[in-house]
């Protein structure tokens, strides 16, 4: 669901999987990384997709961008289907969509200028003639807060957050109205993701940008997004505004990830409440029914039956849970 009117980016019944073999002689069967999610975004909007490693989420953020093909579903951006586009018309649409990665060393290519790398989008895509595309580096690199000068140094010359800062600046290179940011300040030292972190913001409050922020850190999403999508095995288990998921959350899985997450107050008692047994059951080999049912402290009979609805939580608030909606939990602070 979207709250600012159109989505210029939506997801429907996205699904993905890929062959796997059990054993060495084993029988060849599909492994869902995504299943059956749908997601929208408007212009202005952030939303942060928050759960496990192993639970999604990348796959989910590549397929939105078009980078992989979904199995099932489709991915609707500015209302046209991108399983039906090909050549000049994707290449013209692509450019409006791009990622800013995790490792921001790993992603820049190491044996060429920052600045080199940063003018493939606007060469490529002709964003600007010829003769205004030291300029417009020089203004990229600005709007992120680096000064024109180092447009000529390696990756390598430069610390991770400024790394990420060149990434950012790469992806803004074709004016691009959907961002998703994978782990974008996960591999960056704590005292630097802040800034990072509030560079996205001014970002998209000044370009009106729509942004799939990916993050297992609980804290930094919280800060920056808008709304929240909490993934359990390749399935959304919890979608809502940031201010309800995180003060009321709905699902077991949504209260467990908020429990465990270390809290930036002192004075708040650690109740144990949430805490997660166990480890992610695989993908080739997922529960019947729900798939949070294995570890979920409040599991029943009913639980592994079928695959839960969503139960309407409010206003663009859902949740996939059969006890959704009837336990009456005490507001948490905020993370």
């Amino acid at each position: 669901m979207s709250q600012n009117g159109t989505p210029l980016v939506e997801a429907r019944g996205l699904g993905r999987n890929f062959p796997a073999r059990q054993g060495l002689l084993g029988q060849r069967r599909d492994v869902w990384a995504v299943r059956d999610v749908s997601l929208s975004l408007s212009k202005g909007e952030t939303v942060g997709v928050v759960g496990e490693s192993g639970c999604g989420k990348s796959t989910l953020g590549r397929m939105m961008l078009g980078l992989d093909q979904p199995t099932t579903g489709n991915v609707i951006f500015d209302g046209r289907d991108l399983n039906s586009l090909a050549g000049r018309e994707r290449r013209r649409l692509a450019r409006r969509m791009q990622m800013v990665f995790q490792d921001p060393f790993g992603s820049l290519d190491p044996r060429r200028s920052v600045g080199a790398q940063i003018a493939d989008g606007l060469r490529t895509h002709g964003i600007v003639p010829a003769g205004q595309v030291k300029p417009e580096i020089a203004r990229l690199l600005d709007q992120v807060g680096l000064p024109a000068t180092v447009a000529n140094r390696r990756p390598h010359e430069f610390s991770g957050g400024q790394r990420q800062r060149i990434a950012v600046a790469r992806a803004l290179s074709t004016r691009p109205d959907f961002i998703v940011a994978d782990e974008p300040v996960s591999a960056l030292d704590v005292s630097i993701q802040a800034q990072v972190v509030n560079l996205m913001i001014d970002l998209r409050n000044e370009l009106d940008l729509a942004m799939l922020f990916i993050s297992h850190d609980l804290h930094v999403v919280r800060h920056l997004c808008t709304r929240i999508a909490v993934m359990y095995l390749g399935r959304i288990v919890e979608e809502g505004p940031a201010t309800q998921v995180f003060g009321s959350p709905a699902h077991p899985y949504t209260r467990a990830l908020l429990s465990a997450t270390p809290s930036l107050h002192p004075r708040r008692s650690a109740t144990g409440e949430g805490v997660l047994p166990g480890e992610l059951p695989s993908p080739a080999n997922p529960p019947s029914g729900c798939p949070f049912r294995t570890r979920c402290p409040i599991a029943e009979n009913a639980c592994a039956v079928a695959v839960p609805d969503y139960h309407q939580m409010g206003t663009d608030w859902r949740a996939a849970c059969i006890k959704a909606g009837t336990r009456k939990t005490e507001r948490r602070e905020k993370v």
